[in-house]
């Protein structure tokens, strides 16, 4: 998906006369031998129905670090600005690192600085950090530079080094509804385009939050409201005004002519019943178009879910990430039972909306045994799709604290790309290979009768008779589980939106 944050910024600077372009990796078909294509990675690994991109969309072939050189020569930036999640951060540093003495002020935002802006301010490349929101930080620091020297102190949610010694300036939430739309000048027009259920759409992101009301360990939102708490006193979690929502989705669907909508709240129904039948009404008379988002099992309730679906929801995504109670509550902070989660699954199949879950293994003090929990209660839920990941210590997550004081990784040990990686721990009574081995086949496990379980763990090693095995699994599990299903739910697309 596009990044909204970037082109927010980009919209914010730009409102106020500055000059603002992009550099952007994304369709890189190789980078230093690597490719990041996650969807496709997806596909691969039986979570995502195949896919084929519009024309449109052209896979790069060329030298990014050439490219990046050439655009900074022609732009002559005076301060380039960095977003990074932990597993992108360090193609960010080489892209920076290639610049060589052509470099000038860089600025690094995004998750990663913000919970470990010491660590990113290490990195010779990086001058400043941005810990937290970026509107404000942005905009002053642009501001001070163009007058002269900036006084980095009067700057919110910035961090810089003074004699060696990081500072950090008072944190500082924006007002979301003094935000412009977001600025989709600045993207290709290939960058529109998304795979959903095995189809491609023009899709755009819609913001209607900012933070989540849980504090799952696996997640930054708990440090996130501590962060905001300690130097605003106010919750970090906040819903942008109906007006702005409602002019946000009007240009989506009327200038950008989008075809699906993505909302990307961590959690949609963060917002109150009364809140949610305005946005409902707002939807039904003015934008008419299919839509996915993500909330929480526990907010289904058949009213709310049948609204869901009159208005145009075309898929929703939901957590599940572990099948044992007691470990979901004590480990990740999920007080939820299997119970409440079997049952309020069964509603959103009654109501008919496509739904997929999100599952996580090879968390810290995990084993092999107690990750098939996960598959079990998989097997209780009619799901339309089923991700499986291996969990990732991102910095600023309680997780991480526990991973480190368990030794299974460094303080200052980044978090590489599962897509090429897999799992970033190899604990003793989890090993690695055992976990990208069962996020491999964890749809083989779910969907195939339970005798034919003996096959599948043969397919999750990695030698020839392994490959030889998961090909001839996999090759099974698409003919019986997907054909037919992909255009099934596209018709299902097409009444919602007609409607």
């Amino acid at each position: 998906m596009l990044p909204p944050a970037i082109g927010l910024l980009s919209a914010v600077l730009k409102r106020e006369g500055f000059q603002v372009e992009l550099f952007d990796t994304t369709y890189y078909l190789y980078i230093d031998g690597e490719t990041f294509d996650s969807d496709g990675s997806k596909a691969d690994r039986l979570m995502a129905r195949p896919f084929k991109m519009p024309n449109e969309i052209t896979e790069l072939t060329s030298d990014p670090y050439e490219d990046f050189a050439e655009k900074v020569k022609t732009f002559k930036p005076d301060l380039l600005a960095l977003s990074a999640t932990e597993d992108m951060f360090p193609l960010g540093i080489k892209l920076l690192k290639s610049l060589g003495e052509n470099r000038t002020t860089t600025i690094c935002g995004g998750v990663f600085p913000t919970f470990s802006p010491e660590l990113a301010l290490s990195y010779p490349e990086i001058d400043l950090v941005c810990k937290g929101e970026g509107e404000e930080t942005l905009l002053k620091l642009c501001q001070q530079m163009e007058k002269g020297e900036p006084n980095y102190d009067t700057i919110p949610n910035i961090c810089y080094l003074k004699d060696n010694v990081p500072v950090i300036t008072k944190a500082s939430m924006i007002n979301m509804d003094a935000n412009p739309l977001i600025d989709m000048s600045i993207f290709e027009e290939a960058r529109f385009y998304r795979p959903m259920g095995g189809k491609v759409y023009r899709m755009f992101p819609v913001e209607t939050h900012r933070g989540c009301p849980y504090t799952c360990a696996f997640c930054n939102s708990p440090s996130q409201m501590v962060l905001y708490k300690k130097d605003e006193g106010k919750s970090y979690l906040r819903c942008k005004s109906m007006e702005n929502i409602k002019r946000e989705l009007l240009y989506y669907k009327e200038e950008m002519k989008a075809e699906y909508l993505y909302f990307w709240a961590d959690t949609f129904f963060s917002w109150s019943r009364n809140e949610f039948e305005q946005f409902a009404d707002i939807y039904e008379e003015h934008i008419k178009l299919p839509f996915w988002c993500q909330t929480r099992v526990e907010t289904i309730n058949r009213e709310r879910f049948e609204r869901l679906k009159a208005i145009g929801c075309a898929r929703i995504s939901f957590g599940l990430e572990h099948g044992n109670e007691e470990f979901r509550k004590k480990v990740l902070n999920r007080n939820v039972s299997n119970k409440l989660m079997i049952n309020n699954f069964k509603i959103v199949n009654e109501v008919g909306i496509p739904y997929s879950v999100n599952n996580i293994l090879g968390f810290p003090k995990e084993t092999y045994e107690l990750a098939f929990d996960t598959i079990l209660l998989n097997r209780e839920i009619d799901a339309t799709d089923r991700n499986a990941y291996p969990y990732s210590p991102f910095h600023g997550t309680p997780l991480r604290d526990v991973a480190e004081k368990l030794n299974l990784v460094n303080p200052d040990e980044l978090v590489k790309s599962f897509v090429a990686t897999g799992s970033i721990l190899d604990m003793p009574q989890f090993p690695r290979k055992q976990v990208n081995g069962l996020v491999k086949t964890f749809n083989m496990y779910v969907n195939f009768p339970k005798e034919r379980w003996p096959e599948i763990k043969i397919a999750e090693g990695e030698d020839d008779a392994a490959l030889e095995q998961f090909d001839k699994l996999a090759k099974e599990f698409k003919s019986e589980f997907w054909d037919g299903a992909a255009s099934a739910e596209s018709k299902g697309i097409e009444y919602a939106a007609n409607n």
